[in-house]
């Protein structure tokens, strides 16, 4: 059996082990329940970090402290980092100063400051008169930059040479560097005073002799961003040059740090729940951070909003209420129609927050998501009048009344997909977050016009009806 094979088996077994994970768990809880070290320690000591913070997770908060208080300090190191924030803020204000200095100074620089800047000031300041004085510095100029751009992401921890560098000496810096550093993707080229001027790639060290000078093989059309770049566009920067590695910037072009691949995985899928949980006007963070009652204050004055836009559909309706005294069967579909146009914007609005978030939508080419969101409602209407139609005209019996259902549907779903489409962009191009703005209002909004259209037309041809 091959090296791969052997990997590719070891991976299959523990990944088998983490999908029976409630029969583990069960296991586990006994375990820890009755204190015993010995077999907890033989269950963990083949699982990695981020298999070890998934069990814990699982954990109450007590009983996940006394399992990370087994860890290896080089084990742990990364458990904390997996952890979600619940758990993480119950251990952090309980670790014991040495150990927490200890686990913050096996973690690269970006890491460390996510975890510093997680404790009380006091806490904080103590941890980093602990450390190095390099590694310090590097972690509070991290923190200065906001959590959610180029700066707040990037490790300081990078390789460096000169462009008279020679290859051997650039092989020497990355063995060096990569004993306490991962994710060495990339050399960086710089001046005596600092200037980015080119980079080299790690595998181009094999193809070139050791004596063979850096300028030679450096690539000196270099992407860069500069710390306060948002992390958004940075991740799109990743997908439009296909790169694993960028190196951060001040405006003078002087080398500040790298981020790396592994980070843009955790930007996307902090901005796509963050976007989600926004378009139904809630909050990321607020099941794991914030109490019932946080949570209810937090949601409360969105909910009203969509309840007076609501009303608004209430008193549509109210106007019309003689069209609706003599068709009854009005009233049937009425929620139909607005549910199904409804959703329909919903989906458009989620479509297009997404394309603004990757870059695939571009603002000042507005009318292409417009179009192409338009000709897709134009077949989804199309096929839902036609189905609500028939149903209507053969359970009122009256082809007219079919007529009025599905002509209804079609025009609503329509208008929803150009407003779900519509609003985010209008949202961005004034300034505000597409996400927050798309999800609740869309769908009132679209009750609104979407029972207005269906009795207006009834009400125009209620002779025939």
């Amino acid at each position: 059996m091959t090296d791969s094979t052997d990997h590719r088996a070891f991976s299959d077994e523990r990944r088998e082990l983490i999908e029976v994970d409630d029969e583990l768990m069960k296991d586990i809880e006994e375990i820890v329940r009755t204190r015993s070290d010995f077999l907890l320690l033989n269950i963990l000591q083949d699982l990695t970090p981020p298999d070890i913070a998934h069990i814990m997770n699982r954990l109450e908060a007590e009983e996940a402290e006394y399992v990370f208080g087994l860890l290896k300090a080089d084990v742990a190191s990364g458990v904390l980092l997996e952890l979600d924030e619940s758990h993480r803020e119950h251990l952090l204000p309980r670790l014991p100063q040495e150990k927490l200095a200890e686990l913050v100074d096996a973690m690269d620089s970006d890491d460390a400051a996510d975890i510093i800047g997680a404790l009380s000031r006091d806490q904080a300041a103590r941890i980093l008169g602990t450390m190095d004085v390099e590694d310090s510095s590097h972690v509070e100029e991290l923190l200065r930059y906001d959590e959610s751009t180029a700066g707040g992401i990037m490790a300081k921890e990078v390789a460096t040479v000169h462009p008279d560098d020679t290859v051997k000496k650039a092989i020497r810096i990355v063995r060096r560097m990569a004993k306490d550093h991962k994710n060495i993707y990339n050399i960086y080229v710089t001046t005596d005073d600092g200037l980015l001027v080119g980079t080299v790639p790690i595998q181009s060290l094999l193809l070139y002799a050791p004596n063979k000078r850096i300028r030679k093989i450096m690539k000196d059309d270099v992407v860069s961003v500069t710390p306060d770049v948002d992390q958004e566009e940075v991740a799109q920067i990743f997908k439009k040059y296909d790169i694993i590695s960028l190196p951060v910037t001040d405006t003078a072009g002087k080398l500040l740090g790298r981020i790396t691949v592994d980070d843009i995985v955790d930007v996307l899928e902090e901005e796509h729940v963050e976007d989600v949980a926004r378009m139904v006007g809630s909050d990321a963070d607020e099941i794991e951070r914030r109490s019932p009652t946080q949570v209810a204050l937090l949601r409360l004055p969105w909910v009203l909003t969509t309840l007076f836009i609501e009303l608004g559909a209430g008193l549509v309706i109210s106007r019309f209420d003689e069209t609706l005294s003599r068709v009854i069967l009005l009233a049937s579909f009425m929620p139909i129609i607005s549910a199904i146009s409804g959703n329909t914007g919903l989906q458009s609005a989620a479509i297009v927050v997404r394309g603004l978030a990757t870059g695939h939508v571009d603002l000042a080419r507005w009318w292409k998501p417009v179009i192409r969101q338009v000709q897709t409602t134009l077949i989804i209407g199309a096929a839902c009048g036609l189905v609500i139609g028939l149903i209507g005209a053969y359970w009122d019996g009256n082809a007219v009344f079919g007529a009025v259902v599905g002509t209804s549907m079609f025009i609503s779903i329509n208008i929803s997909g150009l407003v779900g489409t519509a609003t985010p962009m209008i949202s961005k191009r004034l300034g505000f977050d597409p996400a927050l703005t798309a999800g609740p209002f869309e769908t009132a909004f679209q009750d609104v016009v979407g029972i207005s259209i269906f009795l207006s037309i009834a009400t125009l041809l209620i002779q025939w009806l």
